[in-house]
């Protein structure tokens, strides 16, 4: 797109006034957050701004585009209106992005270029801008410096840092620290000086700097070094960078101090004496001399001679070893052998003078010869060690020993000398032979070599000693011992598979194979437990669960290698602790209880069984009422649900509560159940007669009303339910001209006219009427005045309402009214309709006819209307909820058994 734009526009560009390329340059530190303004180019490039633009003559607003997308964008952002340069969210990291070298780097592409030229400090982001439209267009090249801050701390390539000086280094030797700090800051905030923490008093550090300005420490001696005195000295070299703030590197500097040969060996004495008899053996040890040199390794070598002033006889007689100073007699003394020797022994060290000691040998002549001491081993024996095995009986022989005198001139007695459980005792009835045997069994744990000597002498003093050591041979007689018999240990649950429990130790006393242990688990072991045979790790391969088992109790054996093998047990228990990772659980997820209404506050309503299968707190449960907490609570300790205050069920017949029980663990586990309570009914609420509204109304009733037509009917209900709301309808009281004229239906309420009404029976009725329910276990009533007017007309209220407000005189019949409570679909028997046949015939005696058809016409509607009351018997009353009072229906009714 940019070459097919530069092909359209460049025919025209020699004509534009403002066509050449321009060039900006701006700095900024790294590490800026976004937003950070660099620049503005149409600013700098003194380009007319908006206002400018439109003041002077309307055209098309500047424009400012990068060249091409490049890395350069992640960094800045351009408004290409405004022309305005700011930082972008992408930090710019100089240490990243710039690397010194001698020439540019490029990054994405000829959009941006990041370069940093032979100086350290230049880190450059190049950005290529067209400003368009074509009267202003140019291509505006864009360096922004990238300024170094101190970010970045000198840190050394290692943390450890090893320099060998010689001993003999001379004052102000410069050794170079190989591995100097690093720091990818540029200028003061470089690396610019080292120290160290230490110097011990002999050592500096100086700091060079070379062409480049790369600067190394180098460690300079300033005393007198020893090896012989010290061999090492560790600091703590420290970088630190010219920042601000100042930031340091440090790496562990050790300083060692090699050797030269600067010592000689040297003896510790001079001159020394020894004494040696005449008669002593080919190979008799007679001394070592012992040189030291302060050196180390091929310049601590040292070799023994003899001087040239030692004569050739003494050579001759006595063998210097010239690696150890030994020196052994190595030919037979005679009487021509002189009396004294003089040995000039030379230490010989590398590049040293030779150190001297003289040793004097006085050989003491003997006459005599001594007794002889002539060994015959029984027990095994091989140069001069007997072996015998441990718990070998008492008196076991070792060896005969014969005893006498060469020259059988002399009496020999012999003896035993040395500590151990052994005996030397004449063997008779021999002269002069000796038993050697032991007093007590061996025992190769508690000593495992005795040395002990055959001394024999004569009447003249003079002793011969043979010594004799005795090798005790182990045998498998000791079994393993654990260090502890009961080996307690203790896991939490959940535990990550193949844990570490414990490493099992047990000791041998036995040697060799005999006393190698190896470790098993014994046979009441889980499987999921397993003990390494080598080394007596002990670990599980599964996670344990408390609740499923808390303690394991199971033996573990202790093996050796021995033939036969011993072992021995031990008991191994681990306790399983507990966590936190059961909820409390309920006995049931739903609990449901029944409660008679009116219940008495803070009574028990029920108890709400919860469990935790965790111990100690973490298993502690408390319960708490999620909802409805102003009228029920719960015990916490015995899950006891109560109810503050008392139960209405005609105000609310059911409460569905949630129970929350939470334990005391850390973090708590929780869990929830669902409480249904219903309240069951108790005949707590009277009927309530809803109609007739008053005692002081009334009803016209008409004379030529016929028999049997109903006139009125009572109106109740009961908020209560079940038989609690089975209402019966009595009259309990009348006044009238002829009061027994009317009728109460028990189950429905209506009020129908016996008999035919005379002139006679014109007037006020007062009819008493008591609404009872079937409650239990004491029924309910309420009364209710009905007032019936037997006239044609209502001439007069005012006198009909005086009678009203009267008392009336009325006699109470207290009659229990009966419901007949049997399922429905029951033919009630027809009422008889002769009384009203016999009135009409009597009125009107010259229409009978008419009167009879019009009675037989009642009648049949009296009965189908006690058929259709029969067919609606059975009502649904519900168990709960309430009962509105505009919802029923005014209608005969006939209430089933619920």
């Amino acid at each position: 797109h940019l070459v097919l734009f530069l092909l359209f526009v460049g025919p025209f560009n020699c004509f534009a006034s403002y066509s050449r390329a321009s060039e900006l340059f701006y700095s900024l530190n790294e590490g800026l957050p976004a937003g950070v303004f660099i620049g503005s180019l149409a600013h700098d490039l003194r380009l007319p701004t908006a206002g400018e633009q439109h003041a002077a003559a309307p055209h098309p607003p500047l424009s400012f585009t990068l060249a091409s997308h490049g890395l350069g964008e992640q960094y800045v952002q351009l408004d290409n209106r405004s022309g305005e340069l700011h930082t972008s969210a992408v930090e710019i990291d100089r240490e990243a992005l710039c690397v010194e070298s001698s020439g540019a780097t490029i990054f994405g592409g000829a959009a941006a270029v990041f370069s940093s030229s032979l100086s350290s400090e230049s880190c450059l982001l190049l950005l290529d801008v067209l400003v368009l439209p074509q009267e202003y267009f140019r291509l505006v090249k864009v360096k922004i410096a990238i300024r170094d801050v101190n970010d970045n701390a000198p840190h050394f390539p290692v943390p450890h840092i090893h320099l060998s000086v010689p001993e003999n280094a001379p004052v102000n030797t410069r050794l170079a620290i190989e591995h100097p700090a690093l720091d990818p800051d540029v200028g003061t905030n470089g690396v610019q000086t080292y120290r160290l923490r230490d110097n011990y008093g002999v050592f500096t550090l100086d700091v060079e700097e070379n062409e480049s300005g790369e600067r190394t420490p180098y460690l300079i001696v300033m005393g007198a070094l020893d090896r012989e005195t010290r061999d090492e000295y560790v600091t703590v070299i420290i970088a630190e960078d010219g920042g601000t703030p100042q930031l340091v590197g440090s790496a562990t500097l050790t300083i060692g101090i090699s050797d030269i040969n600067d010592n000689c060996p040297q003896f510790n004495d001079s001159q020394f004496n020894i004494t040696l008899y005449g008669n002593s053996s080919l190979g008799t040890h007679v001394a070592t001399v012992h040189a030291v040199d302060m050196d180390l390794g091929s310049n601590a070598q040292i070799t023994y001679s003899y001087s040239q002033k030692v004569p050739q006889p003494s050579r001759d007689l006595f063998h210097l070893d010239e690696s150890t100073g030994a020196i052994t007699l190595s030919s037979k003394v005679d009487g021509d052998t002189p009396k004294l020797h003089r040995l000039i022994i030379l230490a010989n060290g590398p590049g040293c003078i030779p150190a001297v000691i003289t040793v004097l040998v006085t050989i003491i002549k003997v006459m005599m010869r001594p007794p002889e001491v002539v060994p015959r081993f029984i027990a095994n024996e091989a140069e001069g060690v007997v072996y015998l095995k441990e718990l070998e009986p008492i008196n076991t022989p070792i060896a005969f020993f014969t005893i006498k005198d060469p020259d059988e001139k002399y009496k020999v007695n012999c003896y035993l000398d040395g500590d151990g459980p052994f005996r030397l005792s004449p063997y008779k009835p021999y002269n002069n032979e000796y038993l050697l045997e032991t007093t007590k069994p061996l025992d190769y744990e508690a000593q495992q070599l005795y040395e002990i000597s055959v001394v024999a002498w004569n009447s003249e003093g003079f002793h011969v000693k043979k010594i004799i050591k005795v090798q005790v041979l182990d045998d498998n007689d000791n079994s393993p011992v654990f260090s502890q018999q009961l080996i307690e240990l203790s896991i939490e649950e959940n535990n990550v598979p193949n844990a570490f429990l414990t490493k099992l130790h047990a000791t041998d006393a036995d040697s060799g194979e005999r006393g190698q242990v190896s470790y098993f688990l014994g046979p009441d072991a889980p499987s999921y437990f397993a003990l390494d045979k080598t080394t007596g790790v002990l670990t599980v391969s599964t996670q344990l669960d408390r609740e499923e088992k808390e303690k394991y109790r199971y033996t573990v054996r202790a093996v050796d290698s021995g033939f036969p093998p011993r072992e021995s047990i031990a008991t191994v228990t681990i306790t399983v602790l507990d966590k936190n990772d059961n909820s409390p659980r309920f006995i049931n997820k739903d609990f449901s209880f029944f409660v008679p209404e009116n219940f008495p506050g803070f009574g028990e309503i029920g108890v709400i069984s919860v469990t935790d299968a965790d111990a100690g707190q973490n298993g502690w449960v408390a319960l708490s009422v999620l909802n409805g907490s102003d009228i029920f609570v719960i015990d916490t300790g015995k899950g006891v649900l109560r109810a503050k205050v008392s139960l209405d069920r005609e105000q609310q017949s059911s409460y569905i509560l949630w129970i929350e029980a939470v334990d005391g663990g850390d973090p708590a586990l929780s869990s929830t159940a669902k409480i249904t309570i219903l309240l069951l009914d108790i005949n707590d609420n009277p009927p309530l007669v809803l109609f007739p509204q008053s005692n002081m109304s009334y009803l016209l009733v008409l004379p030529s009303t016929l028999p049997g037509s109903p006139i009125t009917e009572v109106y109740a209900v009961d908020k209560d339910t079940g038989m609690n709301a089975v209402i019966a309808y009595s009259i309990i009281g009348r006044r009238g001209p002829r009061p027994e004229s009317f009728r109460i239906d028990p189950k429905t309420g209506n009020i129908t006219l016996e008999e035919s009404l005379m002139q006679n029976d014109y007037g006020l009725y007062r009819l008493l009427v008591k609404v009872s329910d079937h409650g239990y276990p004491e029924p309910l009533h309420s009364t209710v005045m009905v007032n019936l007017f037997v006239n044609d007309t209502v001439s007069n209220e005012s006198y009909i309402e005086s009678l009203l407000r009267k008392e009336p005189d009325i006699s109470i019949e207290e009659k229990q009214p009966q419901i007949s409570i049997e399922p429905a679909h029951r033919k009630l028997e027809s009422a008889s309709c002769l009384p009203t046949l016999v009135a009409l015939s009597i009125i009107s005696l010259g229409s009978i006819a008419l009167v009879t058809g019009m009675g037989i016409y009642i009648c049949l509607r009296k009965g189908e209307k006690h058929h259709r009351a029969d067919e609606n018997l059975e009502v649904q009353i519900p168990l709960n909820g309430r009962i509105s009072l505009h919802m029923l229906e005014r209608k005969p009714v006939e209430i089933s058994n619920i």
